[in-house]
């Protein structure tokens, strides 16, 4: 069992369908976004469907994008044979 799903989410032949179930994934979740309900909100952003979805992927480009910075120009990234 565990040899399939580890040879599905690393082989190459399964890229087009991992993509496509991805994206099945996600729009899955704004989906359902909009089916919960929204009385109880503290925040307007809250009451907005899709914003947790929106927010959540936002943040996670953004963490990609600071840490490559950090990593690349930030100096914090050595190169592959630093210790040799």
């Amino acid at each position: 069992m565990i040899k399939r799903v580890v040879g599905f989410f690393g082989d190459e032949e399964y890229a087009g369908l991992r993509r496509r179930l991805f994206y099945l994934i996600l729009v899955l979740i704004v989906v359902a976004d909009f089916l919960v309900p929204r009385e109880h909100a503290e925040f307007l952003w809250d009451r907005l469907p899709g914003w947790s979805a929106l927010y959540g992927f936002g943040s996670c480009v953004l963490l990609i994008f600071v840490s490559k910075f950090l990593g690349h120009r930030g100096g914090l990234m050595r190169r592959e044979d630093y210790y040799d």
